[in-house]
């Protein structure tokens, strides 16, 4: 299998369950169980995973890869990313539905209009989803990606309002008011 055109995230294998080859996956869609809805994944060197049964547990999928029958096997593939090429994906969006991956390379402006940065990741460490700025003249910046930080999102022009209050970035009032 060669690599993908343009690989989309959809899970992360986390730690064996049990002793018959079943993970732990930590997914990326809209519904965890639509996992295999997707068909073969792939890891980062373009090998396949064919998803042969999974289960919902808590806040985990819990997912037998067909081959993979020990947990020997299973140990082997913690931390591995499983990717579709995007092509795969849906393209009937609603109206205010976008995929995260299309966010990246959007200019960020704050309400008055100044540039702030660009976008250029998007992590989730288990507390909520993070957008990656890179901020001119300083290092990158994690702000939530959440709607009182990120109030607008413009599709067509390409860019995105960010309320630096809200997104841990500036100075509040009273801050601004003592550096003057």
């Amino acid at each position: 299998m060669s690599k993908l055109q343009n690989p989309v995230l959809m899970a992360i294998i986390g730690s064996a369950h049990g002793t018959d080859g079943k993970v732990r996956v930590k997914t990326f869609t809209g519904h965890p169980m639509a996992l295999d809805d997707y068909g073969v994944l792939y890891d980062k060197r373009g090998k396949s995973y064919q998803v042969e049964s999974l289960r919902l547990q808590k806040t985990a999928v819990i997912v037998h890869f067909k081959g993979i029958d020990t947990r020997t096997l299973a140990e082997t593939l913690n931390g591995t990313e499983l990717f579709i090429d995007r092509a795969r994906l849906p393209d009937d969006l609603e109206k205010d539905e976008f995929y995260q991956d299309d966010l990246i390379g959007f200019t960020a402006f704050d309400a008055d209009g100044r540039e702030i940065g660009c976008v250029t990741a998007f992590f989730n460490f288990g507390g909520g989803d993070l957008l990656e700025l890179a901020v001119k003249d300083k290092e990158n910046q994690l702000i939530p990606f959440s709607r009182s930080a990120v109030p607008h999102i413009d599709m067509i022009a390409g860019r995105i309002v960010v309320d630096p209050v809200a997104a841990g970035l500036g100075a509040d009032e009273d801050e601004r008011a003592q550096e003057v």
